[in-house]
């Protein structure tokens, strides 16, 4: 039987709790990872790898908003390959699938970065491993048994973790603030970026003991919909709305550009704008992060 009728059928059997339509996307991905990435493993997980998946539009205040699951896999490759591949990994099937209604979002490590996470109980990986749908293992490797902390030791770590990059994100507000208030207003977004990274990667070390190798706000606002709808849609999804997709592109924009890039423009009342959300972020991060926290028994 060829190789591609083969990883078809094993992965329709897997897929048997999605729609039709559903399924179809997940093999056009699936198909596009495996040309890109060789991969060792394949995972399918987050809200499709269940019955959990939401795709919702509505209107608030005359806009219309769009909220759509992602498709979200874990690809696994050989330890030999180099993080630079994991990146054009990335970009390649990212391109590639952006004609999907569901955003694609692919998280691609290699076998030893993944098992070293399951030794140290790195419950992101634990729970993929346990609850997502394998689509494809060439059985080279194998998963490492997973390390499993007593809630004590879950509620110290996420603790730790809140202490580290919490009060981090704090500071960077304050500067940002600080800047907006003498006109630096490059500098301002700047630290605003810094500020929101702070506070997107807290809420995703306390809840799932990952924070992924990046700076992109966007890639990390994705990985906070699975934690929080109200941390995801502090910067909304209109399909219609220049001002909202403008705000959050400068803010995405403030590592590099701000600082490099001469064409960088920012008006006072937009970093003005991006600091009261920001500071609505710090918020919510914390509410939902003492929430998580105390959940810990």
């Amino acid at each position: 039987m060829p190789q591609d009728h083969f990883l078809y059928l094993y992965s329709m059997r897997n897929l048997s709790h999605l729609p039709e339509q559903k399924q179809k996307e997940v093999l056009e991905i699936l198909s596009i990872i495996m040309e890109e990435a060789n991969p060792e493993k394949v995972i399918l997980f987050g809200s499709h790898a269940g019955e959990k998946w939401v795709e919702d539009e509505y209107i608030e205040d005359g806009i219309r908003f769009s909220y759509n699951s992602d498709y979200d896999f874990l690809v696994v490759i050989d330890k030999r390959d180099s993080s630079e591949k994991e990146y054009a990994i990335i970009s390649h099937i990212e391109n590639r699938t952006n004609h999907i209604k569901n955003p694609v979002n692919v998280i691609v490590h290699d076998i030893e970065y993944i098992n070293q996470g399951l030794r140290f109980s790195q419950y992101f990986f634990t729970d993929i491993v346990r609850y997502g749908v394998l689509l494809s293992d060439k059985r080279t490797y194998q998963f490492a048994e997973p390390v499993i902390l007593t809630p004590q030791e879950e509620k110290e770590k996420a603790r730790r973790y809140f202490d580290i990059w919490y009060p981090q994100g704090s500071e960077f507000l304050v500067d940002s603030e600080n800047a907006y208030n003498r006109g630096s207003l490059r500098n301002g977004a700047f630290y605003l970026h810094q500020a929101a990274e702070s506070f997107y990667s807290t809420a995703l070390l306390v809840y799932t003991g990952y924070k992924p190798k990046t700076h992109n706000l966007q890639k990390l606002r994705t990985y906070s919909k699975h934690i929080s709808s109200e941390l995801y849609l502090i910067f909304t999804n209109p399909v219609e709305g220049e001002m909202e997709y403008r705000l959050f592109d400068l803010l995405k924009k403030g590592y590099v550009d701000a600082r490099y890039k001469p064409d960088y423009n920012i008006t006072k009342d937009e970093l003005y704008l991006l600091i009261q959300r920001v500071t609505l972020m710090k918020k919510v991060v914390e509410e939902i992060c003492q929430k998580k926290i105390s959940a810990f028994k």
